[in-house]
């Protein structure tokens, strides 16, 4: 039973390898840029699927534990429209405010964030946090 468990997050794993990194539409010349680009992907995919599960299991958790403070705070501010706290929100707050950047409609009856609507929203943090740093260099 135990390996049936783990089959199942093998299976969302590779999903997000495939389906949100996209990694069969690379048309990739040489086996070296295929192994780079392999190797990066399968640590993103990696990521998506630990904060799923982490925002699952361990929702109390701060934020600051899997996100940099960067993150969290441009999550924040522009989901929220308002100056972030001082300490850090929890996981499972900051996991939903970033599903929802990736479409996750946190309805009363929908469940926890699943990995699409996690890898599309911390798509979106990722820009967030560059336009952030610009405006600050400023």
């Amino acid at each position: 039973m135990q390996w049936y468990l783990c089959r199942w997050q093998i299976e969302v794993y590779f999903r997000v390898l495939k389906s949100g990194c996209r990694i069969e539409q690379l048309q990739l010349q040489t086996r070296e840029r295929l192994e780079a680009a392999l190797a990066l992907y399968l640590i993103v995919a990696w990521r998506v699927l630990y904060l799923m599960m982490v925002g699952r299991n361990s929702p109390e958790l701060p934020c600051d534990v899997v996100f940099t403070t960067e993150e969290w705070e441009a999550v924040y501010l522009v989901t929220q429209r308002k100056k972030p706290p001082r300490q850090p929100p929890s996981l499972g707050e900051i996991l939903v405010l970033v599903a929802r950047l990736g479409g996750f409609l946190a309805r009363k009856g929908d469940g926890p964030p699943g990995p699409k609507s996690i890898w599309i929203g911390l798509q979106r943090v990722r820009d967030f946090v560059a336009a952030l740093e610009a405006r600050d260099a400023l």
